[in-house]
């Protein structure tokens, strides 16, 4: 008994042994010994092989070196596709909202209170059209007697141009008499005193002429300070009547009946939606591609598409999120589109090399970085980072690819840079 189980023992250690270290030994011989050759008596290394089974030893060997580098160690199998670059119609694509073209809190610019009913929100006004309407109040009499304290000051101006011309009159007296004495004195018939009187006479002339100039010069003044106070009184009434600025929707109620508006108080809102405006921004890696008039698609989240064109393209970016303003004019006859609607808004550029592939086979680098896994020439796999240019029904549109290159569609997310890949390639897109 003893010996059986040391012999039992010795032969299990020689199986272990042949296993573990001779695999591969133990394997070709398994592949060598095909059922004709043992049917014929020949074994591996006895030189005994048929020439008609030689072709299926080698095409056996050849197959099994297929499989064994199939199942390599650190191999791991993926689908592919081949994708070819193709020109697109590239358009910067971006998320905005509508905004009225225009928009304006019509304010008062007197204080009274409100003598008209007030207009209905939504109500359509014309451009002029009266607002509001306001009390006048003592501005009335106001602008009565500005009126007459300009008829008074222009009622002055004949007498302050009389008071001038008897000024003048008495300097040329005054002068006059001036002359004769001192001619009388020069022939002995006046004294120095009278001539020095005779002086001080014409020197006070002037001084009445100076002063009836002043005076007229005065009464002028005076008509134009009246006339600016008829003017004041005249505008202050005018601003009694609030009127709209421009054709467009009240976007809240006029100011109620009886109520009292302040200065600055708000009488209405206008708004203007025709044309109405898309109001977006875009990244500093976009801004270049837009110009000014370029054509624009928007499509709103209700399902409305609508068509127009760049009118406005801010040349300083956002501090905080250094983004660039653009704004695109689309007509609104209709009065369809509201103000403050979320749209996509397609901004056409120039058009642009990109590869057509499935979004799921869009994937992440350790870094967060967007991109696919490709096929290299030496059958491993390497992480291309791309861009993405727009989503479409048939899949993304990607740039930032070769022209022509090798994409794992399935089975990215199992491999990294560098790592042995199997490809097995489905579809070819063109």
């Amino acid at each position: 008994m003893r010996i059986v189980s040391i012999v039992t023992a010795l032969l299990v250690s020689a199986l272990l042994f042949a296993i573990v270290f001779q695999r591969e030994a133990l394997l070709d011989f398994a592949r060598q010994a095909t059922p004709e050759a043992l049917m014929r008596g020949d074994t591996p290394g006895t030189g005994g092989t048929d020439k008609q089974a030689e072709p299926q030893a080698t095409a056996a060997t050849e197959a099994a070196s297929e499989n064994a580098a199939e199942l390599a160690p650190g191999t791991v199998s993926v689908i592919a596709r081949h994708s070819v670059a193709r020109e697109v119609d590239s358009a910067v694509v971006l998320r905005g909202e509508t905004t009225a073209a225009r928009q304006v809190d019509v304010r008062a610019e007197t204080t009274a209170r409100v003598a008209s009913e007030p207009l209905r929100k939504g109500s359509f006004v014309n451009e002029g059209e009266l607002l509001c309407q306001l009390e006048p109040g003592t501005r009335e009499s106001a602008l009565a007697e500005a009126e007459a304290r300009l008829a008074e000051a222009r009622a002055r101006v004949p007498e302050a141009g009389a008071r001038v011309a008897e000024a003048q009159a008495r300097l040329e007296e005054a002068k006059i008499n001036d002359n004769a004495a001192s001619s009388l004195q020069l022939d002995g018939f006046a004294s120095a005193t009278r001539v020095a009187t005779t002086k001080a006479a014409v020197s006070s002339a002037e001084a009445t002429v100076e002063s009836a100039k002043s005076g007229l010069e005065s009464t002028q003044a005076g008509i134009q300070a009246a006339e600016a106070a008829v003017a004041s009184a005249r505008k202050e009434i005018e601003r009694l009547e609030i009127h709209a600025p421009f054709a467009g929707l009240l976007e809240s109620d006029g100011a109620e009946l009886g109520s009292l508006l302040q200065a600055g108080g708000i009488c209405a809102t206008v708004i203007q939606l025709d044309p109405i405006k898309m109001v977006a921004f875009v990244p500093e890696t976009e801004v270049t591609r837009i110009e000014i008039g370029a054509p624009a698609a928007a499509r709103l989240t209700g399902g409305e598409e609508t068509k127009g064109r760049v009118t406005f393209l801010s040349r300083s970016a956002d501090e905080t999120t250094r983004t660039f303003r653009v704004e695109v004019q689309v007509p609104n006859a209709a009065l369809a589109l509201r103000a403050g609607q979320t749209a996509e808004i397609l901004i056409e550029a120039e058009g642009a090399m990109a590869h057509l592939l499935p979004q799921s086979a869009l994937t992440l680098n350790d870094e967060g970085a967007l991109g696919v896994r490709t096929v290299t020439a030496d059958d491993a796999a390497q992480f291309i980072p791309v861009t993405l240019l727009r989503d479409t029904r048939e899949g993304v549109l990607v740039t930032g690819l070769p022209d022509k290159v090798d994409v794992i569609t399935v089975g990215q997310e199992y491999v990294v840079d560098g790592v042995p890949v199997a490809a097995t390639y489905k579809e070819v897109t063109q």
